[in-house]
């Protein structure tokens, strides 16, 4: 069969036109008669590759001139444990829980300090983000801690927690170059890139340098370091070549399409064809507060949570071409994920099926 049109929460869809020109450069990138999957990291090449893609992350997303952007290893779990000991001086710090994965920031984080959990929307089920106009920070507390876009529950801050003038430090895995941001509001912001920049592998961390510090917690591994990274240019050892080199191209591939704002005005056309129709239909429903909708993660179930009808659905929808659109397993139901990538037809077409398997089976 053809492309499918792929809803995956990641590894994700990535664009037609950033896939045919890594293949057209597969054998032989720009002359120099090899892959970038065989050339070294400390070639010329190469050291062209990593330093365009980061030029171009600068421009897209303004980044002032303070901040440090690093391209690592280790998926975002990893700086689960880097956040702490990087920025644990007084052994304390605020976290947000929206989701699965803030907690497991939290755990992490707890065995370095100590976490106090100023707000959190466990009570149901992740499906709306608290208030966090005016939280309980403790006065000596390192940070404060989102995950601006919680991919299993389809949340998103729209408004960003008042920290009381701590440092903030966002997870944005999948929401990721989806649309302006003002980089001066954190003091760190990092995320995988395989959900709307590129493939697996690779972790882009935007740090202000003034957190960029040699005196981190006792036993930080040298590579979990910051400034280890930072020092190097994030070549200390071998980097995911590849990986960043497909960031680069996704990076250039944003600025074709008119950039964050042009990106922003893109996502939201594509979601509100979604959220429109699950908001009148009689059969499916949105899991998520209205006003707390993210733009890439889109969550629903059918009405009175029949798992066989569920299934139907996400059985038929694969044979049509629509693939990965089972929810987490945490959560059941579905989840379609509408990433930078995914074009517009693609969502216009799934409504279209809904429509239809909503007909056949009502």
């Amino acid at each position: 069969m053809g492309r499918v049109y792929n809803f995956s929460a990641g590894p994700a869809v990535l664009p037609e036109e950033v896939l045919k020109e890594a293949a057209d450069e597969m054998l032989d990138y720009k002359g120099t008669g090899m892959s970038v999957m065989e050339m070294s990291h400390r070639s010329k090449a190469y050291d062209d590759i990593i330093k365009e893609a980061e030029k171009d992350i600068r421009d897209l997303m303004n980044i002032p001139d303070n901040y440090k952007v690093l391209f690592l290893q280790g998926g975002a779990s990893q700086q689960f444990a880097a956040v702490p000991m990087n920025l644990m001086k007084n052994k304390k710090a605020a976290y947000i829980i929206t989701g699965q994965w803030a907690k497991k920031a939290a755990a992490e984080a707890e065995k370095y300090g100590e976490v106090v959990k100023v707000a959190s929307s466990a009570d149901k089920t992740f499906s709306y983000i608290p208030d966090c106009s005016d939280l309980d920070i403790p006065e000596d507390a390192d940070y404060v801690y989102i995950c601006e876009n919680n991919t299993i529950y389809g949340t998103k801050f729209w408004q960003l927690p008042n920290t009381k003038g701590k440092d903030l430090v966002a997870d944005v895995s999948s929401c990721f170059l989806s649309e302006p941001v003002d980089v001066s509001k954190y003091g760190v912001i990092y995320g995988g890139v395989q959900k709307n920049v590129g493939p697996a592998g690779v972790v882009i961390a935007i740090i202000r340098e003034d957190l960029i510090r040699d005196d981190v917690l006792e036993g930080t591994p040298t590579m979990l370091k910051w400034k280890t990274q930072a020092d190097a240019d994030s070549l200390y050892n071998t980097p995911p070549c590849y990986g960043i080199y497909i960031c680069g191209l996704v990076f250039k591939w944003v600025k074709s399409m008119g950039g964050l704002k042009a990106m922003k005005v893109h996502n939201e056309k594509k979601a509100k064809i979604l959220y429109d129709y699950l908001d009148q239909s009689k059969m499916f429903v949105g899991t998520v507060v209205e006003k707390d909708r993210s733009l890439m993660n889109v969550p629903f179930v059918t009405r009175n949570h029949d798992a066989d009808l569920e299934a139907k659905f996400v059985k038929e929808a694969t044979a049509a071409g629509f693939v990965n659109l089972k929810g987490h397993r945490s959560v059941g139901g579905m989840r379609a994920s509408i990433y930078n990538a995914m074009p517009i037809e693609g969502v216009e077409k799934l409504v279209a099926f809904m429509k239809d398997f909503e007909e056949k089976n009502s």
